[in-house]
């Protein structure tokens, strides 16, 4: 998508210099910083620390860090390093071990001298494949959009809520709950998104930064304000992402997604979930019961980054000192509380019989 003007990716491969260059999320909206990711530890860093965030994105990062580790061990034990270091970054996001899947074990009966170019091929499948699915739940989405619309009266915006970043910089383009969103514009549909500023570490407000870089209309709001809007009639629809979705259409969501859906069902207002085929886990049906969730440092919770009056970025505590902070990063929905699963493929009922249907092809895997 596009960024004062110019196009970016989330990530790409400079083939000027033959490097993996990423935005660094951690700066943003305040700073739009590119780095290189240059050795398996930097690509472990900047997965664990949030460098770059949202499943989608993690598990393309991953794949360039397989083929830039590979580019410099390419034997039996330069892949088994390489995923056993990358596996251990976060633990929620079902698309890290579905990539590393897909290419240490593409990658085992290639020659170790064959490695390197074709693990670099793959990566670059894995990210146009990214930008393809999330375009196409974009016109998935839209079809959604315009039957709202077409009951709304003329003029009058379909309003939106959305939590945390489901935005292109959590996949490689387009993102997932924004793409229908950015679909919808182009469209001429008129839209406005209410964005929940998604504590602790605030994704909401990259989402108001990319919405407002497209011309979008949009209201960043405190994440306690979402069910009174709802109770109101001021929500047309929630639609946010996923980390991992169980077999039956559980979906594991950034922590505050699950009090959304509640709100949302409480007042009639359709929940939808944007989401890839790589981020279902069919090994699991119990969202609540079976996924990890990543429990992340107390200091998230307790500090905060932002952009001083000076101009400066700066961290400051919001807590009295000595104070601990609980922080989950995940919570899971039950299947029961999601309208719909917007996929590549169409959109889906979350449940187990809807989801096989859909994608009988993967079923098992």
């Amino acid at each position: 998508m596009k960024v004062k003007g110019a196009h970016y990716r989330s990530i790409w491969y400079d083939h000027s210099d033959f490097k993996v260059k990423i935005i660094d999320q951690r700066w943003l909206p305040h700073d739009f910083k590119i780095v290189a990711l240059t050795n398996l530890d930097e690509f472990a860093v900047a997965i664990r620390d949030m460098w770059v965030r949202g499943a989608p994105l993690i598990g393309a990062t991953a794949a360039y860090g397989v083929a830039i580790s590979l580019s410099k061990d390419a034997s039996d034990t330069g892949l088994k390093n390489t995923y056993d270091t990358l596996i251990e970054t976060r633990p929620t996001a079902i698309n890290l071990k579905w990539a590393l899947d897909r290419l240490i074990g593409a990658l085992t009966e290639v020659s170790e001298g064959d490695r390197p170019s074709r693990a670099l091929q793959l990566a670059h499948e894995v990210a146009e494949e990214d930008v393809g699915i999330n375009k196409k739940i974009g016109e998935h989405g839209l079809e959604i959009v315009k039957k709202i619309a077409s009951n709304k009266p003329a003029g009058e915006p379909v309003r939106m809520l959305t939590h945390c970043n489901a935005g292109w910089p959590a996949t490689v383009d387009w993102g997932t709950a924004t793409s229908p969103m950015y679909h919808a514009h182009e469209a001429g549909i008129p839209i406005h998104v209410w964005v929940d500023e998604t504590r602790p570490r605030n994704q909401g407000a990259m989402t108001a930064w990319e919405l407002e870089s497209h011309g979008i209309s949009n209201t960043y709001i405190t994440d306690n304000a979402g069910g009174h809007l709802m109770q109101r009639g001021l929500v047309d629809m929630v639609i946010v992402g996923t980390d991992r979705t169980t077999a039956q259409g559980d979906v594991c969501n950034k922590i505050g997604t699950y009090l959304k859906a509640l709100a949302a069902h409480d007042n009639n207002v359709p929940f939808y979930v944007a989401l890839p085929s790589p981020t279902i886990d069919w090994t699991i049906s119990d969202g609540v019961a079976d996924i990890p969730i990543e429990e992340r440092a107390s200091r998230e919770v307790t500090h905060v980054l932002g952009h001083h009056e000076k101009n400066s970025i700066e961290e400051i505590r919001v807590t009295s000192e000595g104070i601990s902070g609980g922080n989950p990063a995940f919570d899971v929905t039950p299947n029961r509380l999601v309208t719909g699963l917007i996929t590549e493929r169409g959109v889906s009922d979350a449940s187990e019989n809807a989801l096989a249907k859909m994608f009988p092809d993967l079923v098992g895997s």
